[in-house]
C-alpha cells in the first residue's frame, strides 16, 4: 500500500500558511498572555484562568491557518491582520472570563468595559489600515468573525451580570444562527454587498452592550435599551434575508 507522501498538497498548504502565519501568531500569543495575566491581577482571578485563554488561543491559531489562502504571497499576515491578532489578543482573554464566571466587583465591570473599548476603537484602526494597503477577503472575514465573536461575548457577560434575561445573549447569537440557517437554505448562503446599515447597527450592538454592562446602569435601563438593539438587529437581518431570498428568485 502506498503511503501518503509529505508533498501532498493539503500537507504543503499547512506547512506554507504555518510559515506564513508563524511569526505573528507567537507575537499574538505573547500579547494575549500578557492581557491575560493583566486581567488576572485586576480581577484576582485564578490561575485556571489562563488554561482557558490557552485553549481559545489555540482555536484561533489553528483557524487562521486553516482559512489563510496559500496565495496570499506576503511574508507575513500583513498589517491589517496584525491588527486584528491584536484585537483578538483583547478579546480573548474577555471570552476567558464568560468560562470564569460572573465579574463581581464595580472594578471589574469598569475594566471590561475599558478593554472592550479599546477593541472596538482597533477595529476603526483596523478598517483604515486595510483601505490603505488593500482589503483582501482573507482579512474581511477574520475581521468580521472577530467583531461577531465580541457580541457573543459582551452579550454573555450582560447576561451574567444578572441585569437582562437570557434572551440578551441573542444579540450574539443571532449572526451564528443565521449561519446555520445558510446550512439549511442555499440562498442564505449567498455573498451580501457592503451595507453601512449593516455596520453601524453591529457598532451600536457593540455600544449597547458596554453600556448595559455599566455599573451605574440600572437593570430596568439596560433590558430597555437590550430589547431594543436587539429588536435593531433582528430587523436588519430580516431585511437581509429578504434581499437574499429575492435575489434567489431572480427579483
Amino acid at each position: 500500500m502506498m503511503s501518503m507522501s509529505h508533498d501532498s498538497s493539503p500537507y504543503q498548504a499547512w506547512r506554507t500558511s504555518l510559515h506564513l502565519t508563524g511569526p505573528d501568531l507567537a507575537g499574538g500569543l505573547l500579547a494575549t498572555l500578557a492581557a491575560a495575566l493583566l486581567n488576572m491581577w485586576v480581577l484576582k482571578l485564578s490561575g485556571g484562568y489562563l488554561v482557558g485563554v490557552g485553549a481559545l488561543y489555540v482555536v484561533l491559531s489553528v483557524l487562521v491557518v486553516a482559512s489563510l489562502p496559500v496565495s496570499l504571497g506576503a511574508a507575513h499576515l500583513g498589517a491589517a491582520n496584525r491588527v486584528t491578532l491584536g484585537r483578538a489578543a483583547l478579546v480573548l482573554p474577555l471570552a476567558a472570563l464568560t468560562i470564569q464566571g460572573q465579574v463581581t466587583s464595580v472594578i471589574g465591570y469598569w475594566w471590561i468595559i475599558a478593554v472592550a473599548t479599546v477593541a472596538m476603537i482597533l477595529d476603526c484602526v483596523d478598517g483604515w489600515v486595510a483601505r490603505r494597503r488593500g482589503p483582501t477577503v482573507f482579512g474581511a472575514r477574520f475581521d468580521m468573525e472577530l467583531d461577531a465573536f465580541l457580541l457573543l461575548v459582551l452579550s454573555l457577560m450582560v447576561w451574567q451580570s444578572g441585569k437582562v434575561g437570557p434572551w440578551v445573549a441573542l444579540i450574539g447569537v443571532l449572526r451564528y444562527l443565521f449561519v446555520a440557517a445558510s446550512w439549511l437554505q442555499s440562498s442564505l448562503a449567498a455573498e451580501l454587498p457592503p451595507s453601512w446599515r449593516r455596520q453601524t447597527i453591529c457598532v451600536v450592538q457593540g455600544v449597547v452592550l458596554l453600556v448595559c454592562l455599566g455599573p451605574i446602569i440600572p437593570a430596568t435601563m439596560a433590558s430597555i435599551i437590550a430589547f431594543a438593539a436587539l429588536v435593531t438587529l433582528v430587523t436588519s437581518f430580516a431585511v437581509d434575508v429578504h434581499w437574499l431570498s429575492r435575489s434567489a428568485n431572480g427579483l
